[in-house]
């Protein structure tokens, strides 16, 4: 098979091979519908897109931003676009009107397609811009864009080359603006392959793609890694834990990919029927650390391995994973280097010994051709030889597996001891009230920082601030046990499902 796919370095080639061998095979299906689309369908289908966008004015190489939930017309625009050569910006609905606003004036879009709902936000933007911007409404669950024609198909145009920026995705930053991520025809390509090679995955899987488009998971795990393999995906509206299981067994999923947010709500839901769990091969969890507590309730309560990976926007996804044989998994390791190569280096950028935590670096051909329009942070953000800094701290093991601790810019310095904050999270899991826990570094004229928590507790479980610092103290020890408690709702988090620990800060009067 590899040798089948060396050329395939494009999405238009992935797109269209898989049309080619078959045309009549599914590639996506909704699960509250018997709705779908084949694969000669999609590749006829993204004709039609690029003709509708270049009747709006775009050419290829310019960006299309999408402000659409998840739906099959959502699917078929962001294949669409890409296929013809354009360059897709899928914006974060979660995003704050400031930071859209900026999204939507940085990316420097031609064509903005929305969902009805986002028309009016969107509108007020583009009209205060300083470029015309055409705005497209779509629904996302409708059968074609407006203005497509079935004769549109006659008009293919010369299709993108490896190196043509394909996805321009902004990230979540703790702080500050978000900054866009420019990843390649061959970027993606890449990864799809990387992905499916990784998880062994065959044209008869099928992923059940509960992630928003708009996320790098989604869009590089559950909408393209299946055009490497000739797979398919289902796609629910948005994540239901209450229909979770029965939309994986309606639809015939064979995996599952979820972050770990929802596997704590899965968790927290009914156990299903046997039935509706024992055709899923395998549960793929991302883009965050997996508290080890979730991951073995999980496999204890559903019967199904979870696979734990991690990625950046910056990587296309995932970059590093666990192996398909539970045996060799490493539970608490987000796995060895996938499709790239990984190291670890220390603050003079020097590579350091297996067993030693420093920053973890990455190089291979799914790391990001740079920011947009920020040569500054793309300097920064790579070492003088060419390996992406992640900004993650952690450490790899002798065969090969790493471990992460927690980011750079979030490591507790109490009286000059680092402390990751992840070793506090996964301690305070342990307490059978305890739902989620976030720890960060508090200012403190002492110590310099002082470790603070933030707590989520189990529905309907009563626990006092006493009875934490009792158990802290005993698990971490009086050095470590977190100084001050916060009793939250939820915890905020980026796309990705990442705790965003910086934004608890003002929580803590800091």
């Amino acid at each position: 098979m590899a040798a089948a796919t060396t050329a395939l370095e494009t999405v238009h080639a992935l797109i269209e091979h898989q049309a080619r061998l078959q045309p009549h095979a599914v590639y996506a299906r909704a699960t509250e519908s018997e709705r779908h689309i084949g694969y000669g369908e999609l590749a006829r289908s993204c004709l039609r897109v690029a003709a509708v966008l270049r009747g709006h004015g775009a050419r290829p190489g310019d960006t299309v931003s999408v402000v659409m939930p998840n739906g099959l017309l959502t699917l078929r625009l962001l294949l669409g676009a890409m296929h013809g050569g354009f360059c897709v910006n899928p914006v974060n609905l979660l995003s704050q009107p400031e930071q859209m606003r900026h999204v939507l004036s940085h990316s420097d879009c031609r064509v903005v397609c929305v969902a009805p709902e986002w028309e009016a936000r969107v509108r007020e933007i583009v009209q205060a811009l300083d470029r015309p911007v055409t705005v497209v409404v779509a629904d996302p669950e409708a059968d074609a864009l407006p203005g497509e024609k079935d004769e549109d198909t006659a008009l293919a145009t010369a299709p993108p080359a490896p190196g043509s920026v394909a996805l321009l995705m902004y990230t979540s930053g703790t702080t500050g603006l978000p900054k866009g991520v420019m990843l390649t025809q061959r970027n993606l390509a890449a990864n799809a392959h990387a992905i499916s090679a990784e998880h062994a995955l065959q044209p008869s899987d099928r992923v059940l793609a509960v992630l928003p488009l708009y996320h790098i998971n989604a869009f590089a795990v559950t909408m393209l890694a299946p055009l490497a393999h000739g797979g398919s995906l289902a796609m629910p509206p948005k994540f239901s834990a209450g229909r979770f299981w029965a939309q994986a067994t309606h639809t015939q999923c064979s995996w599952i990919n979820v972050v770990p947010t929802m596997i704590s709500y899965l968790l927290e839901g009914p156990k299903p029927p046997l039935a509706q769990t024992v055709a899923i091969r395998f549960c793929r969890s991302a883009s965050a650390a997996l508290p080890p507590e979730h991951h073995r309730a999980f496999e204890q309560m559903f019967g199904i391995g979870i696979v734990e990976t991690m990625g950046l926007t910056e990587t296309a996804a995932p970059s590093f994973s666990n192996p398909m044989d539970p045996a060799a998994r490493k539970l608490g390791s987000v796995g060895r280097a996938s499709g790239c190569m990984a190291g670890v280096v220390d603050a003079r950028l020097a590579a350091v010994p297996n067993g030693v935590t420093g920053e973890l670096v990455i190089r291979g051909p799914n790391v990001m051709l740079g920011y947009y329009k920020n040569d500054e942070a793309t300097r920064a953000s790579f070492t003088p030889d060419g390996w992406l800094r992640t900004g993650d701290l952690g450490h790899r093991d002798e065969d090969g597996f790493f471990f992460v601790t927690g980011r750079i810019k979030e490591l507790i310095i109490k009286g000059g001891e680092n402390i990751a904050p992840r070793e506090i999270d996964e301690a305070l899991l342990q307490h059978p009230a305890v739902l989620e826990a976030a720890a960060l570094g508090v200012p403190d004229r002492h110590y310099g920082q002082e470790v603070g928590v933030c707590i989520v507790l189990r529905e309907g479980v009563a626990c006092t601030e006493e009875e934490l610092r009792a158990f802290s103290a005993d698990v971490l020890g009086r050095y470590k046990a977190p100084g001050h408690y916060r009793f939250v709702t939820e915890l905020p988090r980026g796309p990705s499902g990442k705790v965003q620990r910086l934004k608890l800060l003002p929580l803590f009067g800091a």
